[in-house]
C-alpha cells in the first residue's frame, strides 16, 4: 500500500482498492465494543465537525462509551499541562494520573543514556510502570500526554485499557510534530 501517493482517493467514494473490505466489515459487525467506538467516532465526527477542540472530543467519546475511569500518562515536561487536562477531565470521570518518571527508577540501572552526566540519580522514563498502575486501577481509557517517542509504543503495548494520544512529545516545535511538515524550513531539513 502506497496511499500517501494515490492522487486519486477513489475509496472517499466507495472504491475497494484491498479487497479486504468484506473482511474488515466482519470484524466491526462481530465486536460490539469495535462497532460502538466506531459509532461514537463517526457521531462525534457528524455533529462537531469543526466545532470542537480534542479535549472536547475526548470528553463527548469517553461519554460515548460509557466510560467512567481515565487515566492520564503524562510526561513530567508536561505536568502543568497534565493539571490543567486532568481538572477538567474531573468535572466528568474519575481521573488518575500517572508521570513518567513514576517509581523513581535510575537510568544506571539498565545503563541508560543519561541526559545529565554529573548527576547522582537520573530517573528513567517508565512507561510501562505507568501502563501497570492504570491496569490495577482499571481505568476504562488512558490518555498519552506527551510522553517521548518509544516510551508512548510500550505504554501503548502494556496498557490493557485502550489508549489515545491528547499530544505527542516534540520538544523543538511546542508539541507540535506537523509544524516540521507546514514549515518551510524545517521540511527543507527533514529532506535531505
Amino acid at each position: 500500500m502506497n496511499c500517501a501517493d494515490c492522487k486519486e482517493k477513489a475509496c472517499y467514494k466507495g472504491k475497494d482498492c484491498t479487497g479486504i473490505a468484506g473482511e474488515v466489515s466482519e470484524v466491526y459487525k462481530e465486536d460490539a465494543e469495535v462497532l460502538k467506538s466506531l459509532s461514537v467516532s463517526a457521531r462525534i465526527e457528524s455533529r462537531y465537525y469543526m466545532k470542537k477542540n480534542r479535549i472536547e472530543e475526548l470528553i463527548l467519546y469517553a461519554k460515548g462509551m460509557g466510560y467512567k475511569k481515565l487515566g492520564v500518562a503524562f510526561c513530567i515536561g508536561l505536568e502543568k499541562e497534565a493539571e490543567v487536562i486532568c481538572d477538567i477531565l474531573s468535572q466528568h470521570f474519575d481521573v488518575s494520573s500517572v508521570c513518567c518518571k513514576v517509581c523513581g527508577i535510575d537510568k544506571s540501572d539498565f545503563a541508560l543514556e543519561r541526559l545529565h552526566k554529573d548527576a547522582e540519580v537520573e530517573a528513567m522514563c517508565n512507561p510501562i510502570g505507568q501502563a501497570k498502575i492504570f491496569n490495577k486501577e482499571k481505568t476504562d481509557l488512558n490518555v498519552i500526554l506527551g510522553l517521548c517517542i518509544g516510551h508512548d509504543i510500550l505504554f501503548t503495548k502494556y496498557s490493557e485499557a485502550p489508549v489515545t494520544t491528547l499530544a505527542v512529545k516534540d520538544r523543538v516545535l511546542a508539541h507540535n510534530p506537523l509544524g516540521a511538515i507546514y514549515s518551510g524550513y524545517q521540511r527543507k531539513k527533514l529532506k535531505k
